[in-house]
């Protein structure tokens, strides 16, 4: 018995990154949270959070680059706020995978974490934004850094359904992780964190090795259509048109345009739009 409302439930702004590299084949850095944690616990996930204020304020976006408020809102198909979402996933990318979109400010020079200083005083900056001693706009500032929104793309919006006590409206995003960056998880809310080819999260999935969201694996599906990073940016580059995401009637299993099941397929169990998918073939 819930104590408490689905119905009442706000949902709220979020945004999740997928991080991927080729290494050398195409792989997915996923993460696994805690069992005890009130969302999702035990599930493999991305790096991933609620919106803040702050990422919406105009001292955030006035230290990101390649990428407006304007230009991200209308990749989003709203009028406003949509920088946010990149700034919240670049965030969150550093808080819970301590990977960092960021250049140096003066130079534009890509962030280098390689050498053992660099990587403990940015590991320092993590545990002190977790624990709640900073926040992560004063690290981005005296570290002289710019976010660097053009290097994340929007692919998917997942809204949960009503029944946990926790709701998202939720953008997901795809970067690749930086040459001189190595993600590690928080070891926090998240217990473990490991490289994966989308083809080996799908078979771990069905024989319930992990334990995945159905949007989440839903994501990695359409990963899986993807032989190298550099196709998938392509494509996330390109901003094809959402398609409707359906459920199989009886099941949960999410199924996209030309899948088998999908014209009969049921649209009000759960809400997505996803336009991560191979490029049409020309000619």
């Amino acid at each position: 018995m819930n104590d408490y409302d689905p119905e009442q439930v706000q949902i709220r702004p979020a945004a999740t990154v997928m991080l991927i590299d080729d290494r050398p084949d195409l792989q997915l850095f996923m993460m696994e949270r805690h069992a005890n944690t009130i969302f999702a616990g035990g599930m493999w996930v991305f790096p991933g959070g609620s919106v803040d204020a702050t990422d919406n304020s105009a001292e955030f976006q006035a230290i990101s680059i390649h990428r407006s408020d304007a230009q991200a809102s209308k990749l989003m198909g709203i009028d406003a706020g949509g920088l946010a979402y990149y700034i919240a996933a670049i965030r969150e990318a550093f808080e819970e995978a301590g990977i960092l979109l960021a250049l140096k400010k003066d130079t534009l020079e890509p962030l280098d974490l390689s050498s053992p200083d660099v990587k403990k005083r940015f590991q320092q900056h993590r545990d002190d934004i977790n624990d709640s001693n900073r926040n992560f706009i004063e690290i981005i500032k005296d570290e002289n850094l710019i976010m660097d929104a053009g290097e994340i793309h929007y692919i998917a919006r997942w809204i949960t359904p009503p029944g946990p006590p926790r709701r998202f409206d939720a953008r997901f995003f795809v970067a690749c992780v930086p040459d001189k960056q190595t993600p590690i998880h928080d070891d926090g809310e998240l217990v473990h964190s490991k490289w994966f080819s989308p083809k080996e999260i799908l078979r771990r999935a069905e024989n319930d090795e992990m334990v995945l969201m159905s949007p989440t694996l839903r994501m990695v599906k359409n990963l899986a259509l993807f032989d190298s990073a550099a196709q998938v940016i392509e494509s996330a580059s390109a901003n094809q048109v959402d398609e409707l995401a359906r459920v199989l009637p009886g099941t949960r299993v999410i199924v996209m345009p030309g899948e088998d099941g999908y014209e009969t397929g049921l649209t009000d169990i759960e809400s997505g739009w996803v336009r991560l998918r191979p490029l049409p073939v020309s000619g």
